[in-house]
């Protein structure tokens, strides 16, 4: 006995059946079926792309699979409840499957092969995705694929674009006709401009060094070098070479590639040099004898300089043979690379024609951690990091450096009694609090581990040498005070012993007394006279000295008249030390209570990168200095506060936001501050209107939204410690504020006036505080708060105003934020923004912005929402904005099109928004909304000319024109919302323009209307593919049928009035045959 199916509904064939005998469905591998009954080992149902032919065929040719019944009974459909993505591909391979076959036929050789070539790739994909051993970001990368290219394909053939919501297909039901619209317009080709990236790396690997005359170790220096500047950006990359010229650690690649990392794009210039130094390491003079001299030296050897902007059109790795040139004079040593980058031929030759560097470089963009990502085997294999020389561009917050930077520019030392100049060696030692040397922190660049000492290069008898060598000194925070720098000069013999003679020695300390570090700059150091005899171990003797000739005192002279000098230059980057005096001196308020009021003033001209260093400890003094004497201090420290806020807005900074607000969240501690800071900020809220300069108050206004941070948080910590004390005391703060805020924002000015910036200024952050307030007051009350500020506003000013456009962001940011996602909250603010939006339509004015405010309104709000307070919302925008939109559709329509092609799309962009706005309000409305439509026209005329308006804008909307070529799913959806409006108004039509009352205009647009309807080519049913066609019957029916069947019904009822249409009609009628189903 046959019994209706349970849970076997749905099915895939695993063999062709032939189906031979009585009432047997023959089946083909691969069909799907739809089971109905089922009967000792045989099914009843039918093949999908068939629906019509229904028979039996035996249960073992099936694999069932999970599916949805939606309408269960005669009628019911089956959607299977696999990934919405797998469903969506084994259709389109179907319909792609029928069409691929026709490109054959009719010699479209070049598609037909691309299409099964891609064909194919989704076959392997959706295998991958079926399996289920992928994992979850593998996933989603395979379905980005998938649709790419199911995208591709529906392109190719002309089939229709489908909408899509995180790579799934959206039901246009479930979604408003704005959001659907929105998913369209970013699915039809409108690619997102990538943000032009702002951070850049430099990867360079250095490969050999070609030449004939080596035999001996080399060390290679890599930089960055700005030639506009003459300075260093970057600290040096160190590579040894062994004597054959190849890297000495080939195993270890960290020692030879590296990242120059944080570029900015101001260092992507033609001036902007790589440039690379190299230092042999061998005797004296590069002929001499081996048995000379057994002492190795550091001595010049060659130089190679390439542009970063040569790279720039590169795409991969590039290798490079750079010329290495020599230096004609030792002594100018120091300027090579400006010579070569400059041209300067006759201080420098090359090193002999077949010498070259060979490096390989290639310049990455977008921030590190996309990098680690991206070219995850460059950080696996191990490379080096080369910092820039100070912050980057944008500075991280957690980002930990203590890098003091020192170059040895140049000495200037005495023969010492000699007939010819010396050779002098600088060793650099760095000594901690005890005197002991601190051991790996001094380092000749990246790619190499530190070392206990450095030692510069040679120059062959010069009694002033340059060098411009750069060492880094990484010393930890907590050993720096008391540290030193040493810097030990010795003599080195040329003769047979080569011996190296210490004659004397500079030094320099790390910190001063007062906590400040070295000053950046050029120090010029006191050479201190002493021998090999001399006891360099106790340092406690020496330090007493002077080590400067900057800071002597004036009295002596025997040390300032002395001839030999040696001088440095010092550069600290640190995240956590200070040159800063005023910056000290804040920090330490208590110690000098009486400087408070200065510290204050000069916060302001501290450098941000120093602020932003301390940010919490600034922060924690600006409110300690607040609870000690408010009276006094309140407006200074406010005035800081809202400078360091207004710091974090700067892109560099920006990074800092996330601090700050941990910083409010978990360590601010002002539990009184809210009252000063209330009192300050209503202060300045009073004066603006009387205000003569404004700049001071827009500062103050651009950081409204930390001050209420500051301002709730500390109402927050003062309820939880007081138990809620003085909680209306606050809210009648609060309130005191807002109509302050109201009375200012209520100004209206004549054309543009400073006031009319300020209100500008204030709106555009107002949409901020909404979550502050959030904190404390309910939903209904931050609601009415913002609701009073947007209604004191005034509803038109003079279009050239500054407000006019920031009034319609502000009311785009509310309607985004979570006050109007909330039902609550939303009944509040609804009027005000309609009476604003109402105001802007009715003149035409930023059609743009209030396009962008309506859609977000009415993506609130789903086709099956009949919640009362919904149905009130739709009762309200009805009556604001049906005519309204109505009127703006014909406007826009109307207009002639701009001829600026940029100007063309906003047009057209705002078209389509406003139609989906109208399809989704029209889409919304019940039988109780059309009757109060239709009751509240006061007079017959009024009826009458808004059905017209109706009509029109209908016939507007079937248009070819109005949507692209594939947006089929769109045009269903707005035929389907124009004929049940059509259904809703035809009674209307009967009962008030019949009979005596009959009005031809009404009718002849009535019927126009829905003959134009009937033949448009996207409800012709029979062109579309099976699987189409029963998609559309099942979701919208024949819409050609209905609306043919109330044509009939409305012409029946036109008793006498037929005649007038008789000559006009008969013409369109036939061609409006409803298809063969009439």
């Amino acid at each position: 006995m046959w019994i209706p199916t349970e849970h076997e509904k749905y099915g895939v064939v695993l063999a062709s059946f032939r189906g031979t005998l009585q009432h047997g469905l023959a089946l083909e591998i691969g069909d799907t079926v739809q089971i109905l009954e089922k009967c000792e080992g045989w099914y009843r149902g039918f093949v999908l792309k068939n629906p019509n032919a229904k028979g039996i065929f035996p249960s073992s040719y099936i694999h069932l699979k999970n599916a949805q019944i939606k309408n269960k009974g005669q009628f019911e459909t089956v959607i299977p409840t696999e990934d919405s993505v797998v469903t969506e591909m084994t259709s389109t391979l179907r319909d792609w499957g029928t069409m691929w076959k026709q490109l054959y036929v009719k010699s479209e050789g070049d598609l037909f092969h691309r299409l099964w070539h891609v064909m194919n790739e989704v076959l392997d994909l959706r295998r991958q995705v079926l399996v289920g051993h992928l994992t979850h970001d593998r996933m989603k990368d395979v379905k980005q694929h998938i649709t790419a290219r199911l995208d591709w394909g529906n392109e190719q053939l002309g089939l229709d674009l489908v909408p899509r919501k995180d790579l799934s297909m959206v039901d246009p039901d479930d979604i408003s006709v704005t959001e659907l619209y929105k998913l369209m317009e970013h699915r039809h080709g409108k690619k997102e401009t990538p943000l032009p990236v702002s951070t850049h790396h430099l990867f360079l690997q250095m490969k050999s060094l070609m030449s004939s005359n080596l035999g001996e170790e080399l060390e290679v220096y890599f930089f960055i070098y700005d030639s506009r500047e003459n300075c260093l950006c970057s600290e040096r990359f160190f590579v040894r070479l062994n004597k054959q010229g190849v890297p000495k650690s080939p195993e270890k690649t960290e020692r030879q590639c590296t990242l120059f990392i944080d570029l900015g794009s101001s260092d992507l210039r033609k001036d902007v040099y790589i440039v690379v130094h190299i230092i042999r390491i061998g005797r004296m003079g590069a002929g001499e004898k081996k048995n000379t001299c057994s002492v190795q030296y550091r001595r010049p050897f060659g130089c190679a300089v390439v542009s970063i902007a040569d790279l720039l059109t590169a795409d991969s790795k590039d290798d490079h043979l750079l010329k290495v040139y020599t230096c004609n004079t030792e002594s100018e040593w120091y300027q090579v690379h400006e010579n070569i980058i400059r041209k300067v031929n006759s201080r420098y030759n090359l090193s002999g024609s077949n010498t070259g560097l060979a490096v390989s470089l290639q310049l990455l963009h977008g921030d590190i951690e996309q990098i680690r990502r991206e070219y995850m085997v460059l950080f696996t294999r191990g490379v080096s990091i080369t910092r820039k020389l100070g912050f980057s561009d944008v500075i991280m917050p957690g980002e930990m450096r203590n890098d003091l930077y020192i170059t040895l520019e140049r000495g200037e030392f005495e023969k010492g009694g000699k007939s010819v100049a010396r050779n002098v060696e600088i060793a650099v030692y760095v000594l901690d609090a005890d005197g002991q040397i601190l051991k790996n922190y001094v380092s000749a660049g990246s790619g190499e581990p530190g070392g206990d000492q450095f030692h510069s290069f040679v120059l062959y008898h010069n009694n002033t040498p340059r060098w411009a060598e750069q060492i880094k000194l990484p010393i930890p925070v907590d050993t720096f005070r008391g540290s030193h720098v040493r810097f030990e000069f010795r003599h080195c013999s040329t003769k047979e012993r080569g011996e190296k003679k210490l004659f004397g020695f500079s030094f320099a300390p790390l910190m001063q007394e007062d906590g400040r570090t070295l000053p950046d700059g050029t120090h010029e150091l006191i050479v201190h006279k002493c021998d090999e005899s001399a006891n360099l171990h106790d340092p406690a003797r020496y330090l007493k000295l002077p080590f400067s000739k900057g800071n002597l005192p004036g009295n002596n002279q025997a040390v300032k008249s002395t001839k030999e000098s040696f001088w440095i230059t010092s550069y600290l980057c640190s995240t956590k030390l200070t040159q800063n005096g005023d910056m000290l001196d804040l920090l330490k308020w208590r110690a000098h209570p009486e400087r408070i009021n200065d510290s204050l003033t000069k916060l302001k001209e501290i450098d941000g990168s120093e602020i932003v260093k301390f940010l919490q400890d600034t922060l924690d003094t600006l409110f300690g200095i607040l609870d000690e004497n408010s009276q006094r201090y309140g407006l200074k420290v406010f005035d800081c506060l809202v400078h360091i806020i207004n710091l974090l807005q700067d892109s560099k900074f920006q990074h800092f936001k996330p601090v700050m607000d941990t910083y409010i969240e978990s360590h601010f501690a002002g539990a009184l501050s809210y009252r000063d800071l209330l009192k300050v900020l209503k202060w300045y809220m009073d004066r603006i209107v009387d205000a003569e300069h404004q700049g001071h108050i827009q500062q103050i206004l651009k950081a409204t939204e930390y001050i209420f941070k500051y301002i709730i948080q500390s109402r927050r910590l003062f309820s939880r410690a007081t138990g809620g004390q003085s909680e209306e005391e606050f809210r009648c703060c609060v309130h005191e504020l807002f109509m302050s805020i109201r009375f200012f924002l209520s100004q209206e000015s004549k054309g543009v006036s400073p006031v009319s910036h300020t209100q500008a200024v204030f709106l555009r952050t107002f949409p901020a505080v909404y979550s502050e307030l959030l904190k404390i007051f309910s939903v209904r009350e931050v609601a009415s708060f913002v609701c009073e500020t947007l209604g004191s506003l005034p509803v038109l000013t003079q279009a050239e105003c500054p407000l006019e456009a920031v009034k319609l962001q502000c009311i785009a940011k509310t309607v985004e934020s979570q006050l109007y996602t909330n039902p609550e909250s939303r009944c509040v603010l609804l009027p005000v923004v309609l009476r604003h939006l109402h105001a802007h339509l009715q003149e035409q004015r930023d059609l743009v912005m209030c396009a962008r405010v309506l859609s977000t309104m009415f993506s609130h709000i789903n086709k099956d929402s009949t919640e009362l307070p919904v149905c009130e919302e739709v009762s309200v925008m009805v009556e604001s904005l049906l005519s309204v939109l109505l009127r703006t559709i014909l406007e826009i329509t109307n207009r002639p099109q701009p001829t600026g092609s940029a100007l063309r799309l906003q047009f057209q962009d705002v078209t389509g928004e406003f139609v989906a706005c109208l399809l989704t309000l029209l889409r919304q409305m019940t039988d109780k909304h059309y009757q109060q439509l239709l009751e509240s026209f006061s007079s017959m005329d009024d009826l009458r000319d808004f059905l017209l308006q109706l009509f029109t804008v209908f016939r507007i909307l079937i248009r070819p024109e109005m949507f692209p070529k594939d947006w089929t799913v769109m045009r269903l959806v707005t035929n389907n919302v124009i004929i049940t409006t059509v259904l809703y108004l035809s009674d209307s039509l009967r009962k008030n323009f019949l009979n005596d009352k009959f009005d031809y205009k009404v009718w002849d647009s009535y019927f126009y209307l829905s003959v134009i309807f009937i033949n448009q080519p996207c409800l012709q049913l029979e062109m579309f593919s099976p699987s189409k066609r029963k998609n559309v019957l099942e979701k919208y029916g024949d819409m050609r049928v209905m609306m043919g069947c109330e044509i009939f019904s409305m012409w029946q009822n036109l008793g006498e009035h037929k005649l007038n249409f008789i000559p006009a009609m008969i013409g369109p009628f036939p061609g409006g045959d409803p298809g063969p189903t009439a």
